[in-house]
């Protein structure tokens, strides 16, 4: 046994020499937050060791603030390690994550950290928590443990490889810092308020093996001060750390941070988990793939009456893998027919696109796309394990039952890989998407009366109300006013509410007297008044979770817009991730505004502000992103040459190149109302 309480002793001794000894710069890339810990308890922004000694004295020498800066210096001077490991993880991965965070589909968080005894006890681990809905970090010899026990491990399984030593772990602890400050508003220095939030809203524990050294331990310890429980399988002896088997670990953690999940197995030959959504199959490692141009392919879920639906019932109509010769691509046909009192045809919709999420909770099954432009992939070890078409179906059949057992009664899949019987039933799939798209095609915000709210990033941003309307969707762009409808009808209690607008205070900028009201209550008295197609007044607040930032330029007296996936300086001389950290949190910031990719191409685009003739840079990224759609929203504008108008990191890097940029082609904008 490992005498725990003197390994923390000696370990903060190390680390204060080690800290001592520090110098040069310090710093992690793609970041808005300089060293997250120390800035988040501290409010110094540390780019080199001076600073790191000032943010580590004050926090009266914390092995955290100790830890973050030594790992940083060490990868400054010798550069990131190569993959798998990711190292510090950027801004724009989290709040990628943001959404995930909040929605049902990542119920918690947790670290592995060590060099576990036995491999197959430590797959066990990883498994389970893929399956429990667990987002994962790996620190350390675990990791190539885990690999060769055949786990896989990266962001796309939930299991994310921190680095090759424990004292990666440390980014566990930044990453816990940056969701405070980027969802939850937490000022950086408010270091009572971050532990607070640390310890009520992160559901966080750790499972630590041996060998560790003293200074790792120390570490660890100190992961306690942000409420997270440290689980060891029995190799520390120290009163505050919690003995417990692996078999146990996993189901003592989450009772012990309160994370319940109820977990139905489905009798498939392959795992089943949120988890595995975010994987891809390489096409050396698929065995058959459907669509994606190769082959015809669709998806359609019709709503049919009960005599018509056997629930549970499971077809493969045409070859099964059998007859598929491998390497090939085969048209497939995927066919849900539900039946349910409560279901309605708006609800198809909705439904048909959760196909996309259960089949990519298969670990061996991939999905992207939606309708007939799906493109299916069946990974070879899969198949080998016995994966089959009517295993497909199964999946597809019981999570639409698991995930929603009060709305449907009953739920039959059938799968077709006959190529002339998919060519029939596409085209009956193809007249309904018509339909469908006729029924809500050119719905506008004047045509209802109610919007919806979503208050799912409550979770982490506790006064952030969104408010959708038909021509606004949620500003992380995953819930559509159609979306925000259903969601309502079948959760009346959940996080979409119904927001009556009320009378029109101002048209032009979006300010209703209902969601004023809404809004207030929902933000705890924070937010009175919320006008959603405007910028420079009561914007919308954000959470963090933002596809795009628009930031006003008042020096060529437009806006521009940039999104997340764009790492480079915009001309405001600041990245997305510094944007987005100035404006989360559930705050309201004038001039700025989170947004989705969506919005843009909306008639109610920031019309406050005169519209899409306000915008004058987007990155090259984000342009091609919009592509076609944005050509006929300029279009139906009356100003298809705009696009060549609008600027780009290419043409206009910095804000002097903008503003010669603007005036060479003669931006609308340069001739509109002053903003300011």
């Amino acid at each position: 046994m490992t005498d725990t309480g003197t390994s923390v002793r000696n370990g903060r001794e190390e680390l204060a020499r080690r800290m001592r000894a520090l110098s040069g710069s310090l710093q992690h890339p793609e970041t808005a937050y300089h060293l997250p810990i120390a800035f988040a308890l501290t409010g110094i922004a540390v780019h080199d060791a001076e600073k790191a000694r000032e943010a580590y004295g004050k926090t009266g020498s914390h092995p955290l603030v100790a830890s973050e800066a030594l790992r940083a210096a060490r990868v400054t001077t010798g550069g990131p390690e190569p993959a798998p490991f990711t190292g510090f993880v950027p801004d724009t991965v989290i709040r990628k994550l943001g959404y995930t965070l909040v929605d049902g589909s990542i119920l918690g968080l947790a670290l592995l950290v060590g060099t576990p005894e036995s491999s197959g006890a430590a797959a066990a681990i990883a498994r389970e928590l893929q399956e429990k809905y667990m987002l994962t970090f790996l620190a350390g010899p675990v990791i190539p443990v885990l690999q060769s026990a055949g786990v896989k491990v990266g962001l796309d399984y939930r299991l994310v490889p921190l680095g090759s030593t424990p004292d990666a772990g440390v980014h566990f602890a930044d990453i816990l810092a940056r969701v405070a400050m980027m969802f939850g508003g937490i000022a950086p220095g408010d270091a009572g308020r971050l532990l607070a939030y640390a310890r009520e809203r992160a559901r966080a524990f750790a499972v630590i093996f041996p060998g560790l050294s003293d200074p790792e331990i120390a570490l660890i310890d100190s992961l306690r001060d942000l409420g997270m429980p440290i689980l060891t399988t029995g190799v520390y002896d120290v009163v505050d750390w919690i003995p417990v088997i692996p078999e146990q670990a996993v189901t003592r953690g989450m009772e012990l941070r309160q994370i319940r999940v109820k977990v139905t197995a489905i009798p498939i030959p392959m795992a089943c988990s949120p988890a595995f959504e975010g994987k891809s199959i390489r096409k050396e490692e698929m065995y058959v793939e459907f669509g994606g141009g190769r082959s015809p392919a669709f998806e359609l879920l019709r709503m049919k009456p009960a005599a018509g639906v056997t629930d549970g019932r499971v077809r493969v109509i045409g070859p099964e893998i059998e007859q598929m010769k491998p390497g090939t691509a085969v048209p497939l046909g995927i066919l849900v027919d539900v039946a349910s009192a409560r279901m309605r045809k708006d609800f198809e919709p909705v439904l048909e696109r959760r196909i996309h999420n259960f089949v990519n909770y298969g670990e061996g099954s991939w999905h992207v796309a939606q309708r007939n432009l799906i493109w299916v992939r069946l990974a070879r070890d899969a198949v080998a394990k016995g994966l089959r078409m009517e295993h497909l179906g199964k999946l597809i059949q019981a999570k639409f039952r698991i995930d929603f057992p009060d709305l449907l009664d009953a739920v039959q899949v059938t799968l077709l890989t006959d190529g002339e019987k998919v060519r029939e039933a596409m085209k009956e799939a193809e007249a309904v998407y018509r339909e469908r798209d006729d029924r809500v095609m050119g719905m506008k915000d004047q045509d209802v009366d109610t919007f919806y709210s979503c208050t799912l990033c409550q979770t982490f941003a506790p006064n952030h109300v969104c408010i959708i309307s038909p021509q606004r969707p949620a500003l992380c762009g995953a819930i559509s006013w159609l979306d925000g409808k259903i969601a309502c009808e079948i959760a009346p209690a959940g996080a979409n509410q119904p927001v009556l607008k009320g009378r029109t205070i101002d048209a032009q900028r979006g300010e209703f007297e209902g969601v004023n009201e809404f809004v207030r209550k929902a933000s705890h008295g924070e937010v009175t008044r919320c006008n959603l197609y405007g910028i420079m007044e009561n914007p919308m607040t954000c959470c963090g979770c933002f596809e795009c930032v628009a930031a006003v330029l008042p020096e060529v007296n437009g806006i521009m817009v940039v999104n997340r996936e764009f790492t480079g300086d915009t001309p405001l001389g600041m990245t997305f991730s510094t944007l987005a950290g100035t404006i989360g949190g559930g705050a309201q910031t004038p001039g700025f505004a989170g947004i989705s990719k969506g919005f843009i191409l909306s008639e109610r685009f920031l019309q406050a502000e005169g519209g899409i003739e306000r915008l004058v840079w987007i990155p090259r990224i984000l342009k091609e992103d919009l592509g076609d759609r944005l050509k006929e929203r300029l279009a139906a504008v009356g100003m298809p040459e705009l696009l060549d108008k609008i600027a780009d990191e290419l043409t206009a890097p910095t804000l002097e190149q903008l503003v010669e940029f603007l005036a060479k082609v003669d931006h609308p904008a340069l001739s509109m109302k002053p903003l300011v």
